[in-house]
């Protein structure tokens, strides 16, 4: 590869992707990079979908919280907060 694809490379790079460094302890980093490898996936994009994944929990959870919250203002006779809920 030539360095004029390198740097153009480089540049694209730069433009679309941000970068984030993720430290783990020795050994660590292998142990995943399998695990990724045998799931068809690079290290990158595998941890790109558990970041992904995780949100994705995250938010059902939250959304699930304030449908709880909602369930039981109504049950107590107060207002319900109708943008607290997402309702998608």
């Amino acid at each position: 590869m030539g360095k004029t694809s390198s740097k153009v490379k480089d540049r694209y790079n730069a433009k679309v992707y941000e970068e984030i460094k993720v430290r783990v302890y020795k050994g660590e980093k292998e142990k995943i990079k399998a695990h990724a490898e045998a799931r068809g996936e690079s290290l990158n994009g595998f941890i790109n979908k558990a970041i992904d994944e995780k949100i994705e929990r995250d938010t059902a959870e939250n959304d699930s919280t304030a449908a709880l919250e909602a369930r039981k203002e109504y049950a107590d006779g107060e207002t319900i907060n109708h943008n607290a809920i997402n309702w998608d």
